[in-house]
């Protein structure tokens, strides 16, 4: 187990310092073509609830994807991290005013939430990814703990990059996989 949080470690080291000198105009494009993918997704065009993350240091842009969803109908959730460590799944309206939450994370003034049950997709971020879709994320367990908890039915795709997905991701028994990752 020791071993397996060292190698998380430096995997989440190496992840965020490309993440960190990728240059922006790049990072926009790679995230459009993500985008179009996402929005041609089965699970996406079912999708009536979404929760989408709100993306921040280098991550896969979302702003772009949360205002399409949007004006095309969706219900739009996005994160709210909770005390207990437990993410609690907020309305985000157009233009809605942003603030910033723990760890650096922007979340909604306003927190009306929506039951966890009732969304459809989730759109999760990750630092690394695998091809089984194996995540790592930033270490604090938020995600693994709320895709737990959410019916089977309920549809999860990672948004990376390509040097975000790796030929296997440690895990442990806490870990919850995404059912899809798309990545440019």
């Amino acid at each position: 187990m020791a071993s397996i949080r060292l190698t998380k470690r430096a995997i989440r080291s190496k992840i965020l310092l490309r993440l960190n000198s990728q240059k922006e105009e790049g990072r926009e494009v790679k995230s459009r073509i993500i985008k179009n993918k996402l929005f041609r997704a089965a699970a996406f065009k079912k999708a009536k609830k979404i929760l989408f993350y709100v993306s921040f240091e280098g991550e896969v842009s979302t702003e772009g994807m949360i205002k399409k969803a949007l004006k095309l109908g969706k219900i739009i959730a996005v994160p709210v991290c909770q005390k207990n460590r437990m993410i609690k799944p907020c309305l985000l309206k157009e233009n809605a005013k942003l603030v910033k939450g723990p760890y650096g994370t922007r979340e909604p003034v306003g927190k009306k939430c929506l039951d966890s049950r009732d969304i459809g997709l989730v759109i999760v971020p990750g630092l690394a990814f695998d091809a089984c879709g194996n995540r790592l994320g930033r270490g604090k367990g938020y995600y693994d703990r709320f895709l737990k908890r959410l019916p089977a039915t309920t549809a999860s795709i990672g948004l990376a990059f390509n040097f975000q997905i790796l030929p296997r991701i440690p895990t442990t028994k806490h870990d919850v996989a995404v059912k899809r990752v798309i990545s440019a």
